[in-house]
């Protein structure tokens, strides 16, 4: 297939929210190997299709570590149906080349989704995971969401954005999700 250009930080694309694939046609199967062999060429763990300009609710994981092996994962109108427990951990994303921050996620999540054969199933990550942290962060592309909306400092990480030469966070897009944050207080 291909290697896509991936868009940057900026793009108003990646602000918008995906729709809905009614159909696992060729080209949806098309796009997710474009999608494997964009994520792989540029030695990431997981890529939503608006991150290459594909406004569909696409993503594609490989969370494999040597501690645990898993097979690449594609994920077709995902829904995440679980959540609970809390993490900060450092992201980075292939739209923010080069820039980490520490972000807040649930550390359990249970997703719904359709493979790439249109059949639907049900996958638990648990623990805070590379696999349950990558599955919320691709899941954001889909909904216009970044990771540095999760951003633990803000400050922070606009110092990270500023030396990468990326623009500064979306203060009105940080996420408040009060449920998360009661999480923090019963770990």
């Amino acid at each position: 297939m291909a290697v896509r250009k991936v868009l940057k930080y900026g793009e108003k694309t990646l602000r918008e929210p995906s729709k809905e694939v009614h159909k696992v046609s060729k080209k949806i199967t098309e796009l997710v190997q474009d999608l494997f062999d964009t994520m792989y060429t540029k030695n990431g763990v997981g890529l939503a299709a608006p991150q290459i300009g594909v406004n569909y609710r696409v993503f594609v994981i490989d969370a494999s570590t040597e501690k645990e092996p898993l097979s690449p994962m594609v994920f077709i109108n995902p829904k995440i149906i679980k959540k609970s427990g809390a993490i900060i951990a450092q992201e980075g994303c292939l739209s923010f080349p080069e820039a980490f921050t520490d972000v807040k996620r649930y550390k359990n999540v249970t997703v719904k989704a359709v493979d790439i054969h249109g059949k639907p199933f049900v996958m638990e990550a648990k623990d805070g995971s590379l696999l349950a942290r990558a599955i919320q962060h691709e899941f954001d592309h889909l909904e216009g969401i970044l990771f540095i909306d999760h951003c633990v400092n803000r400050f922070d990480a606009d110092t990270v954005l500023k030396k990468f030469n990326l623009p500064p966070v979306d203060a009105d897009k940080i996420i408040d999700d009060p449920i998360l944050e009661a999480e923090f207080k019963n770990d």
